[in-house]
């Protein structure tokens, strides 16, 4: 892997981690284009730039890493422990599932999900518009929504914004949960990667990860901020449309 490389998959991964259109979809499907192969250096560039995304959350929310927020931390807690499980007692059987036909058609039916989830949406006062006040109830029911995104091509932002918007949050609300629920998620399968593969650190060269690090980090802490602006004037649809197209391009080129 070259610095260009690295710059483009840092940008990919910062663009699409938090956005509903899923991180690992675009980067099997740009590696694949740029004939990345699947070797030690980018196993250990994926793991990096999964640490960007972590830090770009905590730069953009570090006054909620104050004991007053206790009681959201420990809803974030139960909404990640579903994914935690399952993910724990299937782990290999979710790696055989990383393929791009798979890809693709969780893209399209994702892309689905959100456009009948938008024309069935009604905003109301009674839905909650601050994550904080969320109920725990809430928060174990965008737990089990998130389970869906250990299919490859599903998004995690996707399956817990979806998750929140069923379960009485608002746009902006199951956005913010879904940034703060990426830090135990990330954290948890970044650890694991790397205590898995931490010996081909040794053979790898440290500038593209490095530079990988640094664009990821950035793209990953503008994108948080223009998403939340985006949501306050416009819905899902338009990811909803991009999925389907994207997937359906997906489908097209593998033919």
């Amino acid at each position: 892997m070259d610095i260009i490389h690295a710059i483009i998959l840092g940008i990919v991964e910062g663009i699409t981690e938090f956005l509903p259109i899923s991180s690992t979809g675009h980067m099997i499907v740009v590696a694949d284009w740029l004939g990345i192969p699947r070797e030690s250096q980018n196993t250990a560039f994926e793991i990096i730039i999964q640490f960007a995304a972590i830090f770009a959350v905590i730069a953009n929310y570090t006054d909620k890493f104050h004991p007053r927020h206790l009681k959201l931390w420990v809803k974030v807690l139960i909404a990640f422990l579903p994914i935690a499980v399952i993910g724990f007692l299937f782990a290999d059987l979710i790696e055989s599932l990383f393929d791009v036909k798979i890809v693709a058609w969780m893209f399209i039916i994702g892309g689905v999900i959100f456009l009948l989830l938008e024309h069935f949406y009604r905003d109301s006062p009674h839905r909650v518009h601050d994550m904080e006040n969320m109920s725990f109830q809430q928060a174990a029911w965008v737990g089990f929504a998130q389970i869906f995104a250990l299919v490859p091509g599903t998004s995690r932002a996707g399956a817990t914004i979806v998750g929140g918007m069923l379960a009485g949050l608002d746009r902006k609300a199951s956005a913010e949960f879904s940034f703060l629920l990426a830090l135990p998620v990330l954290g948890a399968s970044s650890a694991y990667s790397l205590l898995k593969h931490y010996d081909e650190f040794a053979s790898t060269s440290f500038a593209p990860l490095i530079v990988g690090f640094v664009v990821s980090f950035v793209v990953a802490y503008l994108t948080m901020k223009i998403f939340l602006g985006f949501l306050e004037k416009f819905t899902f649809r338009t990811f909803g449309i991009y999925r389907i197209l994207f997937g359906l391009l997906l489908l097209w080129w593998l033919a």
